[in-house]
């Protein structure tokens, strides 16, 4: 339930109702004309692939096989983490990651909705929802000034806010980036967190009067692959913002 107590799903308005009778938006997988302002049929929205248990409990690496709920990943048994977990609701294949491409890099902003509405399935964990007092505060992974000028948005930031609106939780946009850094994706994995290192800072105003301080933090990003960007991410909010804990929540698991 929402702070004002409705429903986390989307509902209808006006507005929305008079756009869709004059341009009906469509499924974004299928192209079935849809109504009340979503961008995903019923049908593709079951269909997206969720990440079920057995997940490890510290990144959510999916895990095949008859394993124990509590189980660790190879990686993470021998990995330190600063963020206590990670959990994203679906697995980057197919049509959940034609979605977040069709948002993050073709610009589909209205994406966002149905993005920020599958994380809040996220709260069905218990490591999630039992965090009430205090609640959780939302920070978006930050994007250098450049790639943001030229990408127009922070996809972060748009689904952190709109997560916070859908689970009436605070974002907070307190990381900053201080300097660009080579695409993660085009890095071996043992260079990845080394060229994150020193990339991210407490934004000024955070730096001046402390916001996040003893504070529970959910860190938002769209991708979970190697976990390096969270990593680093995480080290500056729990040392410089001093927060209580940090666990990650993304759309995708790679």
């Amino acid at each position: 339930m929402t702070a004002d107590g409705g429903s986390h799903r989307h509902r209808p308005n006006l507005l929305a109702r008079w756009l869709d009778a004059l341009y009906p938006p469509l499924c974004e997988v299928c192209s079935t004309p849809l109504r009340n302002g979503r961008y995903l049929c019923p049908a593709c929205h079951r269909k997206l692939p969720r990440i079920p248990k057995p997940f490890c409990i510290r990144c959510g690496l999916p895990i095949d096989g008859l394993v124990p709920d509590d189980i660790l990943c190879a990686d993470c048994r021998t990995t330190p983490r600063s963020f206590e977990f990670a959990r994203a609701p679906l697995r980057a294949r197919h049509e959940a990651l034609d979605l977040v491409h069709a948002f993050k890099y073709g610009r589909q902003l209205h994406l966002h909705h149905e993005l920020a509405g599958l994380m809040a399935e996220l709260w069905d964990d218990p490591r999630l929802s039992t965090q009430l007092d205090p609640p959780w505060v939302l920070v978006p992974v930050p994007l250098h000034w450049k790639r943001q000028r030229w990408r127009r948005f922070n996809q972060s930031h748009e689904l952190a806010r709109t997560l916070a609106r859908l689970m009436g939780l605070r974002c907070a946009p307190v990381l900053r980036r201080v300097r660009p850094t080579t695409q993660q994706t085009l890095l071996a994995r043992a260079d990845r967190l080394g060229n994150l290192r020193g990339a991210f800072r407490l934004g000024f105003r955070e730096r001046r009067r402390p916001t996040i301080r003893r504070q529970p933090v959910a860190l938002i990003d769209d991708v979970f692959t190697t976990g390096s960007t969270s990593e680093e991410c995480a080290r500056v909010l729990l040392q410089e913002g001093g927060a209580e804990k940090v666990v990650v929540l993304t759309v995708l698991r790679g």
